[in-house]
């Protein structure tokens, strides 16, 4: 018997808890503050990698793998990288019995060790743009974690990139923070605002960060994808050098973006409901699940034959199952999947064989049970997987956009804040101590100015100067 989920209202925490255990997308580990992956949570994640990894490779990246381990000395390379990442890093002190002459440090990102590689790979102007991105795990020491969302080792991409100067490089940047933006949409059916990090918010070792954020059914925010530019911090602590076309020597100008598995965090947050997981078809494991309803014996061979030859004909256009156990009654099935979060189901009985038709029932709910001519299955697939995604995306903006608030004034913007949660939008004027204090007063976070927007306004934080159009919000 499927067990009954926290209801989203009552316990959104546990609400989120249960689902990912319930639907099999992972478990906890003996090791503290880790997760295992269970298969149908890792095949959701292989879809994100299989979409992203395409993107990358048409916009020139190529992949490598670079060492788990990173001597400690690198690490202290470059002074506000390390001082960001002290408090999360893991030590190796000891190997093969005996003490290490220098700890090694369990990568909590590649920067260090990738740019050491860089200063023996590149010479020459020739040699740029160098784009290189890995897909791999990190360990970040968290004390407070929550599957998928923060975990002490998590599964992700991370990108490093070399160019001859600062526009290239920011060139580079915002477009991958677009790639990101594209990937929410257009498959994981999220809305999500494109925006610049305040420098409290920034990656430790960057000139500038970019974030994609979305905003979860709590109306919490999510950052789901990040993009940094590195400006020549790192080039110049691991003295990569080039020659450029005059034969000058020159530091490069460098990037590095990622994102994790809290992308199937932000999936179950944003789509899910009381029933369990609303997956995205672009992204689920299982577009397709077919039920055979054989009500008794005589009648199962001939109903699990026409759905074979369904199956026969929709297989390589669509990710489809059949759930044939005869163990189980249909009802059970229904709320299974249900729970899942399979876009689409077909149920096949003896009544529907008679009238050369199928019955699909779509888990976003909309339309209700229809029948579907036999015919027309691969095309009211295609158009029924579509049509939820586009509605999907729909009811993440609108439900963003229905939770975002503006305010004039710094009162205004705290009482906002401390009362109902969502977005809440102002003008601010950057200043670090500012944020710090609506930070203590409200437990939010300055998410990001939000990018491609010119507009500006009477900071809320200093009526006497112009603010940037910011985005304020408590987030995971």
């Amino acid at each position: 018997m499927v067990e009954k989920l926290t209801p989203m209202s009552e316990d959104f925490n546990e609400w989120y808890t249960d689902i990912i255990q319930q639907a099999q997308l992972a478990d906890y580990s003996p090791v503290k503050g880790t997760m295992v992956i269970r298969p149908y949570g890792y095949s959701i994640w292989e879809s994100v990698q299989s979409y992203l990894d395409k993107k990358f490779k048409k916009t020139g990246h190529q992949n490598a793998y670079f060492p788990l381990f990173i001597p400690n000395s690198f690490i202290q390379k470059e002074a506000e990288h390390v001082e960001g990442f002290s408090p999360e890093l893991a030590m190796v002190t000891h190997a093969g019995g005996k003490e290490l002459e220098e700890p090694l440090v369990v990568r909590p990102t590649s920067e260090t060790i990738i740019n050491h590689m860089f200063a023996k790979w590149i010479k020459s102007y020739r040699d740029l743009p160098m784009l290189i991105n890995q897909w791999a795990n990190v360990v970040r020491w968290e004390m407070r974690t929550r599957l998928f969302l923060r975990t002490s080792e998590f599964l992700w991409q991370e990108g490093h990139t070399a160019h001859a100067t600062e526009e290239e490089a920011t060139e580079e940047a915002l477009k991958m923070l677009n790639i990101y933006a594209e990937f929410a949409e257009n498959a994981a059916a999220v809305s999500v605002v494109k925006g610049i990090k305040s420098a409290n918010e920034r990656f430790a070792g960057a000139t500038r960060t970019y974030s994609i954020e979305a905003m979860m059914k709590d109306m919490k925010a999510l950052q789901a994808g990040t993009s940094h530019e590195l400006g020549q911090n790192f080039s110049k602590a691991f003295e990569i050098q080039f020659s450029d076309e005059e034969n000058n020597l020159k530091h490069p100008y460098q990037t590095s973006w990622g994102v994790s598995t809290r992308l199937i965090g932000m999936i179950i947050m944003a789509h899910g409901d009381d029933k369990g997981l609303n997956l995205p078809p672009k992204l689920a494991p299982y577009q397709v699940v077919i039920i055979p309803i054989t009500p008794n014996e005589d009648s199962r061979s001939m109903i699990l034959e026409s759905a074979q030859k369904i199956i026969n004909e929709i297989d390589g256009d669509f990710r489809v199952h059949i759930d044939d156990r005869d163990n189980i009654s249909p009802g059970f099935k229904f709320n299974e999947w249900e729970l899942k979060g399979v876009p689409l189901r077909l149920e096949i009985g003896p009544r529907d064989i008679e009238n050369n038709s199928v019955v699909f029932s779509r888990r976003d709910g909309v339309e209700g049970k229809f029948n579907v001519p036999i015919s027309e299955i691969k095309n009211k697939i295609s158009e029924n997987l579509d049509d939820i995604h586009n509605k999907l995306l729909e009811s993440s903006k609108i439900f963003r956009e229905e939770n975002t608030k503006h305010v004039e004034n710094y009162e205004a913007l705290i009482a906002a804040l401390n009362s109902e949660p969502g977005f809440v939008t102002c003008y601010w004027d950057e200043n670090s101590s500012d944020e710090d204090r609506v930070k203590q007063e409200t437990k939010a976070t300055l998410r990001c100015y939000v990018l491609d927007n010119d507009k500006t306004g009477s900071a809320v934080n200093n009526e006497n100067a112009q603010g940037k159009l910011a985005i304020f919000s408590k987030a995971y």
